[in-house]
């Protein structure tokens, strides 16, 4: 499982996406960034301001969303190029 997972990630490298990470105590946060680079166990999202890591199984669980047509509709823009 995680092997497709990481698959699914590196395909949207270098893409500018939206993410939805669940926290503790139920606090979400959404950002928008890119992949920049993906290694054997993690990954890594630039967000501009700051750098961020994240698991693979933090995808499998559900505590990160890659959501690439929230992202679509935040630039309004409803024809995504990525799909």
């Amino acid at each position: 499982m995680i092997e497709i997972v990481r698959k699914r990630v590196s395909a949207y490298l270098n893409k500018e996406i939206m993410f939805r990470y669940n926290g503790s105590r139920n606090q979400i946060e959404e950002f928008s960034g890119k992949i920049t680079a993906c290694y054997k166990f993690v990954f890594i999202i630039d967000t501009g301001d700051i750098v961020k890591s994240f698991s693979y199984s933090d995808v499998l669980i559900g505590v990160l969303d890659i959501d690439i047509w929230l992202f679509c509709l935040y630039l309004r823009n409803l024809q995504c190029k990525y799909w």
